[in-house]
């Protein structure tokens, strides 16, 4: 990896998807379940957990962009509209910095929308992977 390079992941989750992250958390908001609830909301329907939505970054950081191995160190995470359950989204990398001497790499990410082409979350990690960032 060097500094500037690009990497684009596109994902979505289900309904179903949205559904076990409740169960396995316990966060069962109906915000995120209950769709005659999410009705009465300014969201209209249901919308993902922000962590289910967020979880794109330890799947791409732990194996695609910052390498098998790579260990995800810290994240900041911006939300800035909601994401819906069976919509696809693009997540978009980008190496900002190496630092050779802690063998880690601050990668930042913007989740957009395609059929907007708006930012739903920001985010800024680190990740260390003792071969990639020598």
């Amino acid at each position: 990896m060097t500094v500037g390079e690009t990497f684009t992941y596109i994902y979505h989750f289900s309904q179903d998807d949205v559904r076990t992250f409740a169960e396995l958390t316990g966060d069962d908001n109906p915000l995120h379940l209950d769709p005659v609830y999410a009705a009465n909301t300014l969201f209209k329907r249901p919308i993902m957990h922000g962590m289910l939505s967020a979880s794109v970054f330890a799947r791409v950081f732990g194996r695609n962009f910052g390498g098998t191995g790579g260990v995800h160190l810290s994240q900041m995470l911006e939300f800035v509209r909601p994401m819906y359950p069976d919509v696809e989204y693009e997540a978009r990398f980008e190496c900002r910095s190496i630092d050779t001497r802690r063998h880690t790499a601050e990668i930042s990410c913007v989740v957009v929308d395609p059929a907007t082409n708006k930012p739903t979350l920001r985010g800024l990690g680190v990740v260390y992977h003792k071969e990639m960032f020598t």
